[in-house]
């Protein structure tokens, strides 16, 4: 099974059901356990690295479930 090159913050709150900037906090708080959150060095952006199983185990479901809502 090949991995899906991202899972966009758009995906990740379509699943949990949940809004974009809950998402986005959740993971800058790091009380979010779905990957990690950067703040790019020298400026006010950040970027977001969520994992497939971590997702899919923080929700409950199979990882088939996050995959098919990445493609």
């Amino acid at each position: 099974m090949d991995m899906p090159k991202k899972i966009t913050v758009q995906t990740a709150a379509r699943l949990m059901g949940k809004s974009t900037l809950f998402v986005r906090e959740g993971m800058r708080r790091g009380v979010l356990p779905i990957g990690e959150a950067f703040q790019l060095p020298g400026s006010t952006k950040w970027t977001f690295y969520i994992s497939p199983p971590l997702l899919a185990k923080y929700i409950g479901v199979d990882l088939e479930v996050v995959l098919d809502a990445a493609s």
